[in-house]
């Protein structure tokens, strides 16, 4: 592909995402509670965190899946925003002094800083159970697929191992089982959700929950290098975080460029896994591709 042709895919592929982005925030404004509903301080703090910003790559993941897959319809909306607030949740609660303790989140304060810790605890759990509650009517194997992405083996699991790692010398292997949970798990999730939605065969379905496998751990590892490199712009918050508490971080046990290397190779790896016999659905795989370009 010559110069031209990758600008003009990379010009659509933005507007592509722009618009995905805004409809899921058009659903999301739907799915949460108003702020002038009781209690109003808890549907405030809920708004607040979840329209602070972000790129909603998670619901733009399971739409794309869904799509993908021969799906129609607005049914996708529902599980899609799920894991925009379920992923919400996990930040509001990262970002508490009792966690991570971090003033800034996508450029702005964090809801703690706002709304007090109580309120911010609270306001992460309303949306988890918010997402249960948009989720259940989608029936047991979606439902499973979710709740072992969040639970003990999936985003918290990890958190708890991103938690006790801090200060202590690590390894890669180790690294990479924290980052599978904590970041790949919910990624995973959000593909393979959009496929069955769409009611994709099992096999199709499984091609995306490993293409999600694979491309959260990218994800995560990408997150990392532009921490280590300090590019706050990219990530919306103060970076150095992850070196003051040492956390545990691919940069951080095996470098910067070698991290890189890895992020690449495991989008190729990622891309692998779904093939679509008309070549007419390009936007996972330029989706990939635009998540590790980001360093």
């Amino acid at each position: 592909m010559n110069q031209t042709a990758a600008q003009s895919v990379s010009v659509d592929l933005q507007a592509f995402l722009e618009e995905k982005r805004e409809l899921v925030d058009r659903w999301l404004d739907r799915f949460l509670p108003p702020e002038g509903e009781p209690p109003m301080v808890l549907h405030q703090a809920m708004r607040y965190s979840v329209f602070a910003g972000g790129k909603r790559i998670r619901p733009i993941l399971a739409i794309l899946s869904f799509e993908a897959s021969g799906g129609k319809g607005d049914v996708i909306f529902a599980p899609a925003c799920v894991m925009e607030l379920v992923h919400t949740f996990s930040l509001v609660h990262d970002d508490l002094p009792c966690m991570d303790d971090d003033d800034l989140r996508r450029g702005k304060p964090t809801l703690h800083k706002l709304f007090g810790e109580g309120v911010a605890v609270l306001a992460g759990d309303a949306l988890s159970a918010l997402a249960f509650e948009l989720l259940a009517p989608f029936g047991p194997e979606v439902l499973t697929t979710f709740t072992k992405a969040l639970g003990p083996r999936g985003m918290l699991g990890g958190q708890v191992g991103d938690l006790k790692s801090e200060g202590k010398k690590v390894t890669l292997s180790q690294v990479e089982e924290i980052h599978k949970m904590k970041t790949a798990a919910l990624i995973a999730a959000s593909l393979k959700i959009g496929a069955l939605v769409a009611g994709a065969p099992k096999e199709e379905v499984e091609g995306f929950f490993r293409f999600g496998e694979k491309l959260g751990l990218a994800f995560q590892i990408v997150d990392d290098v532009l921490e280590a490199t300090g590019n706050d712009l990219a990530l919306g918050k103060v970076t150095g975080g992850d070196r003051r508490k040492e956390k545990a971080t691919y940069p951080s046990v095996i470098g910067v460029e070698k991290s890189k290397t890895i992020a690449r190779r495991l989008v190729e790896e990622a891309k692998s896994e779904i093939v679509f016999p008309d070549g007419n659905y390009p936007y996972l795989s330029l989706a990939a591709d635009y998540i590790v370009a980001r360093v």
